[in-house]
This record gives structure tokens, sequence and C-alpha cells, in this order.
């Protein structure tokens, strides 16, 4: 059984999550480059970010990675293994943005699948990427 109480079913090719709003705040954005002992001052320093040609500070990918495992362990459980993560930045994720994950199942072998994942701002594509996932035998059947 799912979390809701319904039926669970392995993941299918084709299945979507459903996404994932991040707002991005100042604070999410130097925490996160401070949890991940990135000190780049872009990440932290608004006046030199922009003395380097930035609008503000923005997110390190180390973050980025971190809110893309997140997105896919909140939908499979906590029991779910990130095997792979393959990602790629585009357009900076800025404090007062926010990002929107979206995710659709490409591949689904038993309990293996692979996620491919769009994080979108207002810029643009923040991130692209996949997802490999192995899933508890429990969810996966």
């Amino acid at each position: 059984m799912s979390t809701n109480g319904t039926a669970t079913r392995g993941p299918r090719a084709g299945d979507e999550l459903p996404p994932l709003t991040v707002p991005i705040t100042r604070t999410l954005v130097v925490a996160g480059a401070i949890a991940s002992r990135d000190y780049q001052d872009v990440h932290h320093d608004a006046e030199l970010a922009r003395e380097k040609g930035s609008p503000d500070i923005f997110m390190n990918i180390l973050t980025t990675n971190g809110l893309v495992g997140r997105y896919i362990t909140d939908h499979f459980g906590p029991g779910a293994v990130l095997r792979r993560v393959a990602i790629r930045l585009g357009a900076p994720n800025h404090p007062g943005d926010t990002m929107t994950l979206t995710g659709t199942v490409t591949e689904a072998d038993g309990d293996t699948a692979v996620v491919r994942v769009v994080g979108t701002n207002g810029l643009g594509h923040h991130v692209t990427g996949t997802v490999t996932v192995t899933l508890p035998g429990e969810a996966a059947a």
C-alpha cells in the first residue's frame, strides 16, 4: 500500500511524478553552499556576485543535486536508493525565484527505474538530467 492507502505498483515508463515547487530563498542558497562546503563568494556575497556579472548570488550545483535527490526520494519513499544522478545546470537559481521540479519515468525494469528530471525557474531550465533509482522490494512489486 502507498502512504495514501491506495494499492501500489512499480513504476512504468511514461509515469509522471507530481511536481515539486521550491521557493529559492537567500537562506536556501547560502545554507546549501555552507552545507556543501562551497565557499565561493557568488553563493553568499551579493556584491561580489554582481561584480562578477551576476545579478545576485546563485545556487550551487551541490544544492541542486540534493534537491533533485529529495524530489526522487519524496516520490519513491525513504527506502529508495539513488544509484546514479546525472544532471546539467542551465539558468541560475537566484533568490526570489521559484524552481519547479518535474519528472517522467523513462525506463523501468524490476526494482530499478530511470527518471528524467527537469527543474525550471523564471529564466528557463535550471537543471536537466536523469536519476537511476532502485526501489525497495515491496514498492517495486
